[in-house]
């Protein structure tokens, strides 16, 4: 537990302290045990899937004699051998299957597994089956999709006034798409699930997984049992990002049917190729858009089409879209505006949520759409956008019908306008460009409004488990799931202050559903929000029994009771926290306690696409500074300022690393990143050595960072604290807008069209050549 002083000032590791995640030192010396790193159980069995190379096709003749009888090998398990249901999608559609069956509809699908003694013996095993395909007409892209009509749901629509007549009554008017890539999550512990067989048919799941109850109930379903008899643990994970929140379940899944079926451990381990061919990205999206301004850049109507690439199953695509849209107005009164989400099936791996669950893609349109209106007029970019940022008292509805109630727009921009030198650097920049012709560079400033929370009202819930042992020393468990981001930290913190004790009391065990049940996933920034407060809730549940146990123990009057730093004050006397710890356990009183919490009601409708999706909302702000070498398409991030509000911060250090961390994943995706399949529908780009994620050389060479001082109105959150985890990534779209400042710049006066995401050294080098064989 560590030592204590009963006589501070202050307790050790409460709220708003920069305190070190709980597992830091162990992250930075390899010490931190992941599910990999777990001793495995005696007779430990491992699986190696059998991938389809085809992206549509029937399976003609499926013989698996020769699989059989490998060396090692003690089962194969097909579509066959699951007691259940064929499928792990998370809203019971039915169109996540476990195995293929006999149809395939990705290059990369699971058709079967080998069970045997070793992971080698299981992959050398799969080699040897013999398969006849039968290939059907693929649809590979979203362009194919819609000249075949090959939708998963029909689509919905979000409208407000009368967008088709004000942008054609508007005195400018621009169209065109907006397009960007998809995401591979590139978590470093790639998807592993080991099941444990246990007495009666149970079965303990140790999973790599954002969402231990789900994994629960679909693993259940799977195996047509209870949900009872399946329990799910998980310390921690290298990394999720959205990419642990519905995949896990189908490797868990298959463990699982392996474990029921051989009476014996099994373990699935992915390797990164593998990973990466099997799971899902973030969505690719196509936007096409009309817009109508006036003058000054004021957008008088607009009109976006989002064409969704949602892959072979439905996943989470409806949300993912309606978030999208969601944030198509980011932080401006769009008056007159309709928004069509199309949800594409294509004969590709399913998109699934990834960090900001399609409000970066919705913010991406608008913001470049402002950048387009600043071209056109020859006009500074922050001057439109400034133009158009929504009200306080007026102008303040967004297009889906909430308040924007606790705008600090007002606040967050002009502050980082003068922090960040804008104006003098656009000037400098200029001067820079005029007298450079081969390099160039570009300025970006981009505001945010992000909503935080879950638009289904049943999501926005936590649970927790605290213990108060007679030491004095606490244990608690949670229904979140720590992934790197410091969850466990916080919520400790956050007991830690409610109960006036050192954090160094508080030990936070492995998530698991035996512990706190019917969680929902680690997403959507909630993390803290909804565990946190949970935690807290248990914790307050204990001090009222003290706090009852010394009314009736020492004869005083609750309001003669004070918590201090690790003691009490009763009366004008004062007892140490392990000392009461003691008396109350012989006292028999209850030192154990759940704790609940549910955020107020949602107003929302998600097939109308209105109401109040959101608790509240997170806004900031970045510049970046970038330069761009015409000869090659070269580019580097120079500098990026950065003001954001998180409320009133929990836990600074933690904070900070995630705002650091989001920009730079976010910046990825904006710049290097680049997913590329061939014409038969297999991926391409599936290790390192072909997807580039950012290396420590690609970090923008100057950050300067800072958190909004936000004494203002905060939501009635955890200690008035905002969410962290998503909106970082989304600041990080200012990237593009940025270059293709320093492309405009290159190219002279004038429109152009514009640089999509991934702006790759490629396609900046295209987009120039493009662009001056247009003008010539």
């Amino acid at each position: 537990m560590g030592k204590i002083d009963s006589k501070a000032d202050a307790i050790a590791g409460g709220i708003r302290s920069r305190l070190e995640h709980e597992s830091g030192r162990k992250h930075v010396t390899g010490t931190a045990a992941y599910l990999d790193d777990m001793p495995e159980p005696r007779g430990t069995l491992h699986l190696y899937p059998c991938l389809s190379p085809h992206a549509h096709a029937r399976i003609a003749r499926l013989d698996l004699s020769r699989v059989e009888a490998a060396p090692g090998v003690r089962a194969v398990l097909t579509s066959a051998d699951i007691p259940g249901t064929n499928d792990f999608s998370h809203g019971g559609l039915g169109d996540d299957r476990v195995f293929s069956d006999r149809l395939v509809e990705y290059a990369g699908q699971v058709v079967f597994v080998v069970v045997a003694d070793s992971r080698a013996a299981a992959r050398d095993a799969v080699a040897l089956a013999e398969i006849d395909y039968q290939e059907l007409p693929a649809i590979l892209d979203v362009d194919a999709a819609r000249a075949a009509g090959s939708l998963h749901e029909p689509p919905r629509v979000l409208r407000r006034g009368d967008s088709a007549a004000a942008i054609e009554a508007a005195p400018h008017r621009l169209s065109g798409r907006v397009s960007n890539g998809g995401q591979e999550h590139f978590y470093l512990e790639s998807q592993i699930a080991l099941a444990v067989p246990k007495e009666d048919g149970d079965i303990h799941l140790y999973s790599a997984t954002q969402d231990p109850s789900a994994v629960q109930t679909i693993v259940a379903r799977v195996l047509d049992q209870p949900a009872n008899s399946v329990t799910v643990e998980v310390r921690r994970l290298g990394g999720g990002f959205g990419g642990k929140e519905t995949v896990p379940s189908h490797f868990a899944a298959i463990a699982a049917v392996a474990a029921r079926r051989t009476g014996r451990p099994v373990k699935i381990r992915l390797d990164r190729d593998d990973d990466m061919k099997i799971t899902g990205k973030r969505h690719e999206m196509h936007t096409d858009f009309r817009v109508g301004f006036d003058g000054e850049g004021r957008v008088l109507g607009i009109e976006f089409d989002i064409h969704g690439a949602c892959g072979n199953s439905l996943d989470q695509s409806i949300p993912v879209l309606n978030r999208a849209v969601f944030h198509a107005d980011n932080c401006y009164y769009l008056e007159h505006f309709r928004a069509t989400c199309h949800y594409w099936k294509t004969h590709t791996v399913s998109a699934v949520a990834f960090r900001g669950f399609g409000s970066p893609q919705g913010l991406l349109v608008v913001e470049r759409v402002m950048d387009r209106i600043a071209r056109h007029l020859g006009r500074d970019p922050l001057a439109v956008r400034q133009a158009n940022f929504y009200g306080t008292a007026t102008r303040n509805i967004t297009p889906y019908g909430s308040e924007v109630g606790d705008n600090l727009l007002g606040r967050v921009v002009p502050a980082l306008v003068a922090s960040s030198d804008y104006h003098a650097r656009r000037r400098q920049i200029a001067a820079f460009n005029a007298g450079s012709p081969v390099l160039k560079k570009g300025l970006a400033l981009m505001p945010l409004k992000y909503g935080v929370g879950f638009g289904l009202n049943f999501l926005n819930q936590g649970g927790a488990l605290l213990h108060l042992y007679a030491d004095g020393s606490l244990h608690l468990n949670h229904g979140g799931v720590e992934m790197g981001q410091g969850l466990h930290t916080k919520v400790a913190q956050v007991v830690a202050e409610e109960l006036q004790v050192d954090v160094a009391r508080i030990r936070v065990s492995a998530t698991t559903t035996e512990k706190v049940p019917n969680t929902v996933a680690t997403a959507a920034s909630s993390g803290t929000d909804i565990n946190a407060a949970a935690a807290r809730n248990a914790a307050g549940k204990i001090r009222a029994r003290l706090v009852d146990f010394l009314c009736r123990d020492g004869s005083v009057p609750p309001e003669q009771i004070e918590f201090l730093p690790n003691r009490v004050r009763v009366g004008n006397q004062e007892i140490g926290f392990d000392d009461l710890a003691e008396r109350a356990y012989m006292a028999r009183v209850p030192l154990s306690a759940t704790g609940s919490y549910k955020a107020p009601e949602n107003d929302y409708d998600p097939v109308a696409m209105t109401g109040h999706p959101y608790r509240y909302y997170v806004y900031g702000a970045a510049v970046a500074e970038v330069t761009i070498d015409t000869l090659t398409g070269e580019n580097a991030v120079d500098r990026v300022d950065i003001l954001h509000d998180v409320g009133r911060s929990l836990n600074p250090a933690l904070d900070f690393g995630q705002l650091e961390g989001g920009f730079v994943q976010g910046m990825g995706w904006m710049t290097t990143e680049e997913l590329v399949w061939d014409a038969a529908g297999r991926l391409r780009t599936h290790a390192p050595s072909t997807y580039k994620i950012p290396a420590c050389a690609d970090r923008p060479r100057e950050m300067r960072m800072a958190f909004l001082d936000n004494t203002g109105e905060i939501p009635d959150t955890v200690f008035h604290s905002k969410a962290i985890g998503e909106p970082p990534l989304c600041l990080a779209l200012v990237v593009l807008s940025a270059l293709a400042d320093a492309v405009a710049q290159a190219i002279g006066p004038g429109d152009f069209a514009g640089l999509d995401a991934p702006a790759t050294a490629e396609n900046i080098l295209l987009t120039l050549q493009r662009n001056r064989r247009a003008a010539a």
